[in-house]
């Protein structure tokens, strides 16, 4: 199964991915990871990431695209993955959706998470991380609507979307999870 799981911060989205993974036995892919990965490797992808990251830049979409594509040819990826991170911007998804058709492996379903605004604000000052300060989140929050929720309408129209409620226990998330992946 080939899946994109979208969220803003705060959701529980890494709680789960490490579950939905084990579950359907696919690689969780994290295009942070990803990058890192390709670095240290010194694949071509990395040499030119490496340039932009130590530069304190943001890697650019068409070097993240191909990060992706390099990732999503391994035999690992062959039965399917879960991919966390990316697609951040309709031009992604769209990017994506390309190279799921000439690979001839498109998306099964994209997942959103979703968490009332005040409960996502709530979660990360619990997590007392030093940049989740109260000021600090909201304007993430706001970047995320902004960027990353006409992802979720992209997805809505093509009819793989799966909203899932995450405003419960994790464990109550993840069996909404497994039934929107049945249905």
């Amino acid at each position: 199964m080939r899946l994109v799981f979208i969220g803003p911060p705060g959701a529980g989205k890494g709680t789960q991915c490490v579950r939905l993974t084990e579950f359907l036995g696919v690689p969780h892919l994290s295009t942070g990871d990803m990058l890192r990965d390709a670095v240290q490797a010194k694949t071509k992808v990395g040499r030119l990431a490496k340039k932009y990251m130590g530069r304190g830049q943001l890697v650019p979409d068409p070097v993240i695209i191909d990060l992706i594509g390099e990732r999503l040819g391994r035999d690992d990826c062959a039965a399917g993955y879960l991919l966390d991170g990316f697609p951040r911007t309709v031009g992604q998804a769209e990017s994506l959706d390309e190279y799921g058709r000439g690979a001839k492996q498109p998306l099964d379903f994209a997942l959103e998470l979703q968490v009332d605004e005040e409960n996502l604000v709530s979660r990360l000052l619990e997590r007392g991380r030093e940049d989740d300060k109260e000021k600090v989140i909201r304007r993430r929050l706001i970047a995320y609507r902004k960027q990353t929720e006409p992802v979720a309408e992209y997805y809505q129209q093509q009819d793989i979307l799966k909203r899932i409620d995450g405003n419960t226990t994790p464990e109550t998330v993840f069996e909404r999870i497994k039934a929107a992946l049945v249905r």
